[in-house]
């Protein structure tokens, strides 16, 4: 993240809630862009903070900052209610994106946004891509959760979390895509770059997202993923809080 790319460190400030209800538990989403993993959280019973260093205008969340997020995880994020920490921080320095283009510079943030979460004392997840160094981490796919996209991701949490594995073989082969210079059927849309033709029509709906433009949908994980991983971080908090 640069810090000239956002507002200065003394210019992020915590926006009151706009929805609260409450009793439900509190989830801060690092590096969120439009919440593709926020919506996740929410399906799973959370309310949701998105933190990011660009403005969002299409944002899911009840909430959002525009800021740094280690500037904003040194704000004591504990003490201002939120009850666990998801980071997605910039993939394409862990990404096969890096060996292709070795004159480009990338950020490497996982290392620096583990020691900064682990201060919390709070349960974290930190997602990214195939290949990052995440710490034995749960790989999901969206076929094993009826979506029509594999995107491998892998999420490292502080709580035991289960995986379904990959179920590339029993989806029904229904989209005509173009790859490698010609079209074929497959189970699968590739929700990367452009696209073309019934293949980018299909994206938001392969992604079960229909709030975000093209560019942004690139960037997400489905909110599957994380419905899937909140479910187990809130049966975590559930269980803590009975303890």
């Amino acid at each position: 993240m640069n810090p000239d790319s956002g507002p200065a460190a003394d210019q992020v400030t915590l926006l009151p809630r706009t929805v609260s209800s409450g009793s439900r538990a509190r989830i801060l989403d690092l590096f969120c862009g439009a919440g593709g993993a926020t919506r996740g959280y929410q399906l799973a019973g959370f309310e949701v903070t998105g933190v990011d260093i660009a403005a969002q205008p299409n944002y899911c969340g009840e909430d959002f900052i525009q800021g740094d997020a280690l500037h904003i995880l040194d704000l004591q994020v504990h003490e201002l209610g939120f009850d666990a920490i998801h980071a997605s921080p910039p993939c394409q320095g862990y990404s096969t994106l890096a060996a292709r283009h070795p004159d480009q510079e990338y950020p490497l943030l996982i290392e620096p946004i583990r020691e900064a979460l682990e201060a919390t004392g709070l349960p974290y997840v930190i997602e990214n891509v195939e290949g990052s160094p995440l710490r034995n981490p749960t790989m999901l796919c969206g076929s094993s959760l009826g979506l029509a996209v594999r995107r491998h991701r892998l999420f490292e949490t502080t709580f035991s979390c289960m995986s379904p594995g990959c179920a590339h073989g029993a989806m029904q082969k229904r989209f005509h895509i173009y790859e490698h210079g010609k079209w074929r059927k497959s189970a699968f849309v590739a929700v990367y770059g452009h696209g073309g033709g019934k293949e980018r029509e299909a994206g938001p709906a392969a992604m079960d997202i229909d709030w975000m433009t093209r560019s942004e949908l690139v960037e997400a994980i489905p909110p599957a993923y994380t419905e899937h991983i909140g479910g187990y971080l809130m049966a975590e908090i559930n269980a803590k809080a009975a303890a």
